[in-house]
């Protein structure tokens, strides 16, 4: 396993849980026609972004934890996209998704920030 202590003491973990919550609050209201199409997309993309880094965390290389990083960072471009389909299907009223998409953004440079600190340790710079 790579250093760093267990995924659920990180920040980005915890914060992509909240995330999760989130996304299955405001996809609570979708039209029921949805269920099996844009809010099982939406709730699949949001329950990725922990998960991946949770399974990169675990993982027993640094390479591998950037992959599954790089995972959720596209876990969480694809949400974003789905939030902006949502809103723009009448699904959702933008202002409803204010708190959502501030997270996102959080979690985003969190990720960010992650990746590059497990590839500037995987080239031995400090």
């Amino acid at each position: 396993m790579v250093e760093g202590g267990d995924y659920k003491s990180l920040i980005v973990w915890q914060k992509s849980i909240v995330l999760v919550k989130k996304v299955y609050h405001l996809t609570a209201s979708f039209p029921s026609d949805e269920k099996f199409g844009l809010t099982s997309q939406m709730r699949r993309a949001a329950v990725s972004i922990p998960s991946n880094i949770a399974e990169g965390q675990a993982r027993r290389t640094t390479g591998d934890y950037v992959r599954f990083v790089s995972t959720a960072e596209g876990s969480l471009a694809e949400l974003d996209t789905q939030l902006i389909i949502a809103i723009e299907l009448g699904y959702l009223e933008k202002p409803l998704t204010f708190e959502c998409t501030d997270l996102m953004i959080e979690v985003r440079k969190m990720l960010n920030a992650l990746r590059r600190s497990l590839l500037a340790r995987s080239a031995g710079i400090s």
